[in-house]
């Protein structure tokens, strides 16, 4: 018995491939309009849809806001992006993902095949799926435990 740590394909999988972007030139005031209609903590920052400009979270948004006052909220999107973006690709192993997270205080990261965007994945997709994996490693324990093997 022995447990593989899930792929981020695998999550995908699970809660879909959709991404919203915005534009460089979307105003700060759209993209907070955007945020709350899709309820979602960040947006990649896209020419295209499918090539990463950068990327924009609430907090990016709040100390920008902090900053530079309201007048920020007609300035565009990509005056406050952050345009070194940490990305992971689908194959990558989801224990790999925790820890860059964590080091680099990031809880957004966008999913990319080549040089495609192919899905997002949140701090808490992370979380979600490090307790699918505890579950199921206790389950497994406890029918070792019972003579299930």
């Amino acid at each position: 018995m022995w447990m593989v740590t899930m792929r981020i394909a695998e999550i995908l999988r699970n809660k879909g491939s959709a991404v919203t972007t915005a534009r460089p030139d979307l105003d700060i005031r759209a993209l907070l309009a955007l945020l709350a209609e899709h309820n979602i903590g960040a947006v990649v920052v896209s020419p295209d849809g499918h090539r990463i400009a950068g990327i924009v979270s609430e907090r990016d948004i709040v100390r920008a806001l902090h900053r530079h006052g309201a007048a920020l909220l007609d300035s565009p999107v990509s005056r406050i992006m952050s345009t070194v973006v940490r990305t992971c690709a689908p194959d990558d192993h989801v224990d790999g993902l925790r820890r860059i997270m964590t080091d680099h205080r990031v809880r957004h990261l966008p999913v990319v095949s080549g040089d495609e965007l192919v899905g997002i994945v949140s701090i808490g997709d992370v979380v979600k799926s490090a307790i699918s994996e505890l579950k199921t490693e206790r389950e497994q324990l406890v029918e070792y435990l019972q003579g299930g093997y």
